[in-house]
């Protein structure tokens, strides 16, 4: 090839790095520039009711529009709760899922239920709550809540948390619908990961004599942790923003009930019931300092996902 053609590709593949180096920084940036966008447009949007109200907004339970006196603790306890609620259920179950897929499942078996929990995780959030509320809620009140009430209501410490008329909608309903969204998502990525892990070792420790929950809890799980800290981070991050179901079953409620049966409220619900109908721009204010507040616990919650990681990470290296 003749000195002038090489060096005129080479000219043209030095072009195409440079180029193909700019763009994708470009996509990287503009990235953090929506998010920093955001931000400031929630800031700005919320500068009203920060005026107003200041730290107050985050302890006062009044959610009063007539008189515009407006607080965030109801809807805050009430995000936190039913998330916590659904982590405690999906976690466990999810855990038993990847297990029976990767290890117990006869391998005709494995395939079609890895299928079906994926399609899971692709049905619409508002078929969840309309399931929720016509037709979960109604056998909640009917069979579990009187249960619960009847047994668990007179312990001492626990009885106040299961106490309260059987009504079906409340914060422990929709904790349980949010367990099911996110049961997919932390099942699916639990068995990916999962099936990660040599062979070998599953084997050795077999052959050493370990049982099946032996070999999961003591070989694949310390080798997969860093997998399953993000599952479990991806379905709190799904479980702390969803709006519509929760909307369907919490009850919709500003108050503060020690109760989980009593109907409740979250920030999603509540951004979702009122911001269409929101009059004055106190009011408006407000429920996007919700919204701001909502992006801020995700957002440290998520940070402290990453914090976790790169500690197991780094715990890993300084192990080798």
């Amino acid at each position: 090839m003749p000195m002038f053609l090489r060096e005129a590709r080479l000219k043209r593949q030095n072009w195409l790095d440079f180029l193909f180096r700019n763009v994708t920084r470009f996509f990287a940036f503009a990235v953090l520039a929506l998010l920093l966008t955001l931000i400031i447009a929630l800031i700005i949007g919320s500068w009203p009711a920060i005026n107003a109200f200041g730290f107050r907004f985050f302890g006062s339970s009044e959610w009063n529009p007539v008189t515009e006196e407006f607080g965030a603790l109801i809807p805050i306890v009430g995000t936190l709760t039913t998330s916590a609620i659904a982590l405690l259920i999906a976690i466990p179950v999810s855990f038993g899922i990847a297990i029976f897929l990767t290890e117990l499942s006869p391998r005709w078996l494995r395939r079609p239920l890895g299928i079906a929990i994926e399609l899971l995780a692709g049905i619409p959030s508002i078929i969840y709550g309309m399931w929720g509320l016509f037709v979960f809620a109604p056998l909640f009140a009917d069979y579990i809540e009187p249960w619960l009430t009847k047994h668990i209501g007179p312990i001492p410490l626990l009885g106040p948390f299961f106490s309260g008329p059987p009504m079906g909608i409340g914060v422990l309903t929709a904790g349980i619908i949010l367990a099911i969204m996110v049961i997919p998502f932390i099942a699916s990525v639990m068995r990916d990961v999962f099936e990660v892990v040599p062979t070998l070792l599953k084997e050795s420790a077999y052959g050493l004599g370990a049982t099946t929950w032996e070999v999961m809890w003591k070989v694949v799980l310390p080798y997969t942790k860093i997998g399953v800290v993000g599952g479990i981070m991806l379905g709190l991050g799904r479980a702390l923003g969803e709006t519509m179901a929760v909307t369907f079953v919490i009850g919709n409620a500003h108050e503060l009930n020690k109760s989980l049966l009593m109907p409740g409220n979250s920030i999603s619900s509540a951004l979702a019931n009122e911001f269409n109908e929101a009059v004055g721009e106190l009011y408006t204010s407000a429920l996007i300092e919700l919204g701001l507040i909502l992006f801020f616990i995700t957002f440290v919650v998520l940070s402290l996902a990453r914090y976790m990681l790169y500690k197991l990470a780094k715990r890993e290296g300084h192990t080798t």
